[in-house]
């Protein structure tokens, strides 16, 4: 690789600009994802948190181009792999595209594997798919991969079905079935959730060997900011399917600005303080029917929120820091438009 001049940015392996993703809903569509736009750079691990809902799974679907046909659309914006736009591909195209450079772990490793097939033809599918090997080399592939997420007994697991399997040995099946093509990009949407503690650090730390080993990049949606500490180097905070803040993850921690980041940190369980009760927040995520299109998303639930809230809209502004945040208690950037101004 080309060594980078000081101050040279290198180029990132997935850039998206201006994301519209909308779900058609009668006769309209409606946005769930607005105007998102992000970099992955390359051998990164990018956290994207929020609340359900708040558009984090739609935002990976529409990177991998999974969308429910007729009903799921990008309706607008970029989303360049490698400098090639995915959104304008064909799905023969994206055919070659997913599961060799990019790959994903689903929410659900139990209705993400096939029922009714053993875990060694799913794993040698994948491999047959994508790589010039006979039946014979995708089986005996297949077991090493198991080996190596560390999967006991794999020449047996390998004829064995996804129910016999605990939850995190069918985590660890995806993300065998992940990896098989050595990906160049992994999104891994929650994947320690509904697994006990032990299980979600030993599937981190398998995720961060795997990631360092195969120099990948990873996409982290989850709503645990524990994960995104233990993991992650950059932080993107979405909410109601617009990007609220993002920094690189000691900053968060150490100084997050958006209400809605606070909020979701003070509701994180501490070590050093007795609570009778932890902290919420009030409210629910809007509908994408009942997205309001003027004002910040969140003023009807924040604690700080003033009168111009529901009337001007917050753009992504970034200090010297690197750190960027969508709020008018930070006005020290662009100016902001206000309703009836162009």
């Amino acid at each position: 690789m080309a060594r980078l001049t000081s101050g040279q940015k290198e180029t990132p392996l997935l850039e998206i600009k201006d994301l519209q993703t909308g779900f058609k809903i009668g006769k309209d569509y409606y946005n769930a994802v607005e105007k998102v736009s992000f970099r992955v750079d390359r051998r990164k691990i990018v956290g994207i948190v929020g609340e359900s809902g708040c558009g984090k799974s739609v935002m990976s679907l529409s990177v991998m181009q999974l969308l429910p046909k007729g009903i799921g659309k990008v309706r607008g914006g970029e989303i360049n792999f490698e400098g090639r736009d995915l959104s304008k591909l064909s799905e023969r195209e994206m055919n070659k595209i997913r599961g060799k450079d990019i790959s994903m772990i689903f929410q659900e490793p139990m209705t993400a594997l096939n029922p009714v097939f053993t875990i060694g033809y799913q794993l040698e599918e994948v491999l047959l798919n994508h790589e010039n090997i006979t039946k014979k080399e995708a089986r005996l592939k297949g077991i090493a991969l198991l080996k190596s997420v560390g999967i006991p007994r794999p020449e047996k697991i390998v004829d064995e079905y996804p129910h016999q399997l605990s939850g995190g040995m069918r985590q660890r099946v995806m993300i065998s079935m992940a990896i098989a093509c050595q990906p160049k990009l992994l999104i891994a949407d929650e994947p320690t959730t509904a697994l006990d503690v032990t299980v979600q650090a030993q599937i981190l730390e398998l995720l961060k060997d795997i990631q360092e080993v195969n120099d990948m990049s990873i996409i982290m949606i989850t709503h645990d900011l524990g994960v995104v500490a233990e993991i992650c180097d950059e932080v993107i905070v979405m909410y109601a399917g617009k990007i609220v803040e993002r920094t690189d993850v000691e900053t968060l921690f150490e100084s997050p600005k958006h209400p809605y980041t606070q909020l979701l940190m003070d509701a994180i369980p501490k070590m050093d303080e007795r609570k009778e009760k932890l902290a919420t927040i009030d409210g629910l995520v809007p509908s994408i029917k009942q997205m309001p299109q003027v004002g910040c998303r969140f003023a009807n639930r924040c604690p700080k929120a003033m009168p111009e809230c529901t009337v001007i809209t917050p753009q992504l502004e970034e200090d010297e820091a690197n750190h960027e945040v969508a709020c008018l208690l930070y006005k020290n950037s662009t100016p902001m438009e206000r309703v009836g101004q162009r």
